[in-house]
C-alpha cells in the first residue's frame, strides 16, 4: 500500500504543477486544491484503491465518509469539486480512459444570500472614522475602493501604485488565475486615494513595499486580516449590527450595480466571476422591496 500512496501523491503533484503552470492559479489555491485532495488519499489508502481503478461506487462511499467526518455540506462540495477536476486532469493526462465522477453527486446546499450594505451603511461606515488618526484616511480610502471597485481583499492587499490610472478612471487588477482586468474607480474613491497618498508619503517605507498602494505604519504592506479585523472594528464604531468582513463590501458593490440597473454580464465582467452562474446569487431582492413592489403595482392591490 505504501507504493499505491506515494504513486496517488506523485499524481497529486503533477496535477498541482499543473494548474499553476497551465492555470495560473495562486499559491493560496494550490493549497487548498492539495489540502482537499489529502482526504481522498486518506480514503484510498485505507481501502487500498489506486487513482487507475477506484469507480464511481467507492467515490460516493467517500463522499459519505465526509459526512461522518462531520464535514459541512458546504466544504463536502468544494471537496468533491476539486476531485472531479482532479479526475478530468487524469483523464487529459492518459492515466484513465473515463471519468468515474461524471455522475457523482455533490450535497444539495440551500441557497445563501450574501450579507450587504446599503450605501447609507457604506456611508456611515466611512463617516465613523476617526480622520486625526494616523490610519483615519487610509481606513476610509480601503472602504471605499472595496465599496467602488468591488475587489477581493486579496486584490486591495495585493493593489500596486502601477496599477492606478487615476486621470483615466481606471485601475488594473490581478485576479483569481493571475486574470487581469480594468475596473472603473468613482471620483469619490479618487479622492479618498489621494488623500491617503498624503499620509502615505510622509511613512519610512521599508525596501521592497514601494509599490504597495496600502501599508501600515511601519511601512509594510497589509495582510488580508489587519483589513478584516479593521472592518470589523469600524462595524461597531458605526452601530452596524451586521455580520460583516471585506468581501461584504464586495457582495454591496454588485448588490449595488444590479439594483441602479447593471447588466449581469457586466457585473460579471467587473467582479472576475469566471462562471456567470456565480453572478447570478445577486439577483436576490429583499423581501421588504418585494414585497412593497406587489402592493404598490399589483393590479388586486390598486385602489
Amino acid at each position: 500500500m505504501e507504493t499505491d500512496k506515494k504513486t496517488g501523491t506523485d499524481f497529486v503533484k503533477r496535477y498541482v504543477r499543473y494548474l499553476k503552470l497551465e492555470r495560473n492559479y495562486t499559491e493560496n489555491t494550490l493549497f487548498a486544491y492539495q489540502n482537499d485532495l489529502r482526504w481522498l488519499l486518506r480514503y484510498m489508502e485505507k481501502n487500498s484503491l489506486t487513482f487507475q481503478e477506484i469507480s464511481l461506487e467507492d467515490l460516493q462511499t467517500f463522499a459519505a465518509t465526509l459526512h461522518e467526518y462531520g464535514i459541512s455540506a458546504r466544504s463536502q462540495a468544494r471537496i468533491l469539486s476539486g476531485v472531479r477536476s482532479f479526475f478530468r486532469f487524469l483523464v487529459l493526462d492518459g492515466e484513465r480512459e473515463d471519468d468515474p465522477t461524471e455522475l457523482l453527486e455533490s450535497p444539495h446546499l440551500g441557497q445563501h444570500l450574501p450579507e450587504y450594505l446599503t450605501v447609507e451603511e457604506v456611508d456611515r461606515l466611512e463617516r465613523s472614522i476617526d480622520l486625526s488618526k494616523a490610519e483615519g484616511h487610509r481606513n476610509r480610502a480601503i472602504i471605499e475602493v472595496l465599496f467602488s471597485c468591488g475587489l477581493r481583499v486579496s486584490e486591495l492587499v495585493n493593489l500596486q501604485l502601477s496599477d492606478l490610472y487615476l486621470d483615466e478612471k481606471f485601475i488594473r487588477v490581478l485576479g483569481k488565475g493571475r486574470k487581469e482586468r480594468m475596473i472603473p474607480i468613482s471620483d469619490s474613491a479618487i479622492k479618498e486615494l489621494q488623500l491617503w497618498f498624503d499620509d502615505r508619503c510622509r511613512l519610512n517605507v521599508k525596501k521592497g513595499e514601494e509599490g504597495y498602494v496600502f501599508l501600515n505604519r511601519r511601512g509594510s504592506h497589509l495582510t488580508r486580516t489587519m483589513i478584516l479585523i479593521m472592518i470589523k472594528r469600524q462595524a461597531i464604531e458605526a452601530g452596524i449590527q451586521k455580520t460583516i468582513s471585506p468581501h461584504t463590501l464586495r457582495h454591496s458593490f454588485a448588490t449595488a450595480l444590479l439594483e441602479g440597473g447593471a447588466d449581469l454580464r457586466a457585473i460579471q465582467a467587473l467582479l472576475g466571476h469566471e462562471d456567470i452562474g456565480t453572478t447570478e446569487i445577486y439577483t436576490h431582492v429583499e423581501t421588504s422591496t418585494l414585497r412593497e413592489e406587489i402592493l404598490k403595482h399589483h393590479p388586486r392591490n390598486v385602489k
